[in-house]
C-alpha cells in the first residue's frame, strides 16, 4: 500500500502507552497500533528497499534484560532501510525525526572513514561541505562526537572536526503530521552523506 503518513491516533496511542505501559494497555489497542503506526511503517519501508536497501520495523518490545526500566514497551517506533548507510525515522508522540547516514559504524568502519579523511583532502571537504549543507538546512548531525582528537591524530590537524565525528548521519525533526512528500524529500537530502559512506567507509568486515 502507498504509505499516506501518520494520523493524529498514532499520537494519541504513543501518549497512551507512555501513561500506561503496560501489556494490558497494548493488547487492549494492538488494532490501533497496527493500524496508525505498524502498517503505515510497513507501507514506507516498501516504498524505500529499491532506492536505499533493506530495512525493518523495528519491534516495540524493550530489551529490558539489563535496564532497571522494567517498561515493556518502547514509546517510539522506528525504522530503517540500506546498506553501509541508509535512511531512518523515528515517530513518538510529539514529532518525527527523519534522516540518515552511517550510524554507530563499526571499529573497521570508523577506522576506514577517519583514514580517508585524514589522507584525502578533497574526500574530507566533500564530507565538510555535506554536513554544512544539511546543517543549514535544518539537519542535526548524529552525536555527540569525541572531545579531543582520536587516538593517533594531531589535534591541530586540518580536519579535527570531522575527524572528531563518531557517527557520520544527520536528522532533522519534523511535525508527526508531515507530508510523506516531506519525508520523502528528507531523505533526498541525505543522499549526498550516504553516498559519501558507501564510497569511502564501505560495509563492516566480519570478525573471521
Amino acid at each position: 500500500m502507498t504509505f499516506t503518513g501518520f494520523g493524529a491516533d498514532a499520537s494519541d496511542f504513543l501518549s497512551g502507552l507512555a501513561e500506561d505501559n503496560t501489556k494490558t494497555f497494548f493488547e487492549a489497542h494492538r488494532d490501533e497500533y497496527i493500524a496508525s503506526i505498524r502498517q503505515p511503517l510497513e507501507d514506507l519501508l516498501g516504498e524505500v528497499q529499491d532506492t536505499y536497501g533493506p530495512g525493518r520495523v523495528m519491534r516495540p518490545n524493550r530489551d529490558v534484560r539489563f535496564s532497571a526500566d522494567k517498561s515493556p514497551y518502547k514509546t517510539t517506533a522506528s525504522m530503517w532501510a540500506g546498506d553501509v548507510g541508509g535512511v531512518y525515522l523515528s515517530l513518538s508522540a510529539t514529532g518525527l525525526e527523519v534522516g540518515g547516514g552511517l550510524y554507530d559504524p563499526s571499529r573497521d568502519q570508523l577506522a576506514r572513514a577517519r583514514h580517508a579523511i585524514d589522507s584525502r583532502p578533497l574526500v574530507a571537504k566533500h564530507l565538510g561541505d555535506i554536513l554544512g549543507k544539511l546543517t543549514r538546512s535544518g539537519f542535526e548531525v548524529a552525536g555527540p562526537s569525541l572531545k579531543t582528537a582520536p587516538r593517533g591524530f594531531d589535534r591541530d590537524h586540518p580536519a579535527i572536526e570531522l575527524l572528531r565525528l563518531k557517527h557520520y548521519a544527520a536528522v532533522k525533526r519534523l511535525p508527526p503530521g508531515a507530508a510523506p512528500d516531506t519525508i520523502r524529500a528528507t531523505w533526498t537530502a541525505v543522499l549526498p552523506l550516504i553516498t559519501w559512506c558507501s564510497k569511502n567507509v564501505g560495509a563492516t568486515i566480519s570478525p573471521s
